[in-house]
């Protein structure tokens, strides 16, 4: 009823009291936007740091196993989900009163700016989104586009998968000047390539993740094989690189100051 007359009177309906996320990346986008008052739970991924680039801020925020019981025990107003994820969950909660917007993964800095504006606008703070957003530009805009000055470079993964185009992690390679590796061998999006195949595209640089910087399993201790000794390393978390959202600007910024510091290859 208070909602049916706030429209009514032209005016904005309540913010929702009680927002539960199934989703990582929504984790994320929440703790930027929404008052800590508002947030009744996030996935189990929320405090992991190696995951999760808003993790610190999560450590007091309550967390769901992200079952149906979970969910509805939280009484929440809103559900932030991700599309084809957590069927069973969803299909559980379908026909109940709770407001849904999913979370899609996002592919360029432009799906992360309409994704801030759709979960700020859902969280009743759109001008926090729009502020965001000015502040996430400008960093952005101050970033020198030349850096890589043309130089090839692989996002070369544990196991040896290498990211492709379409990627949001391809158009920040190309944000800082960097070409990817992946579009001149033709790959998809995710490829596997060999130490052999890697070390015959001889790729000015490498990109890896700061986890992989120790051999930890079979997964990382490919990346520590002497072929791939003489390239070049730039050094990434994943958790900035797993999800959109501010952590895209961090990257972006730590690509550009490790550019600075490499070495030129012999």
């Amino acid at each position: 009823m208070l909602f049916a007359c706030a429209l009514l009177l032209g005016a904005a309906p309540a913010p929702p009291r009680r927002i539960v996320s199934l989703n990582l990346c929504a984790d994320q986008y929440l703790l930027a936007l929404a008052d800590p008052g508002q947030i009744a739970a996030l996935t189990s991924l929320a405090r992991d740091r190696r995951m999760s680039a808003g993790a610190a801020r999560a450590d007091h925020v309550p967390i769901s196993k992200g079952s149906a019981e979970d969910v509805l025990m939280l009484r929440p107003d809103l559900l932030l989900a991700a599309p084809g994820r957590r069927r069973e969950t969803m299909a559980q909660l379908r026909g109940r009163d709770i407001a849904t917007l999913d979370v899609k993964p996002a592919e360029s800095y432009a799906d992360v700016v309409a994704q801030i504006r759709a979960v700020a606008a859902a969280v009743g703070h759109p001008a926090r989104g729009e502020a965001l957003i000015a502040s996430m530009d400008a960093r952005l805009a101050r970033l020198p586009r030349a850096a890589g000055r043309g130089r090839v470079a692989a996002y070369y993964q544990r196991r040896g998968f290498l990211t492709g185009t379409g990627t949001l992690v391809d158009e920040l390679m190309a944000r800082v000047g960097l070409v990817n590796l992946a579009a001149k061998l033709g790959k998809p999006a995710l490829a596997s390539v060999s130490l052999e195949e890697m070390a015959l595209a001889r790729p000015d640089l490498l990109i890896v993740e700061t986890d992989s910087d120790r051999v930890v399993d079979q997964g990382t201790e490919l990346l520590h094989h002497p072929i791939l000794d003489p390239i070049p390393r730039l050094h990434l978390p994943q958790a900035w690189t797993v999800c959109g959202g501010p952590a895209y600007v961090l990257a972006a910024e730590q690509l550009v100051r490790e550019l600075r510091a490499v070495k030129p290859r012999r």
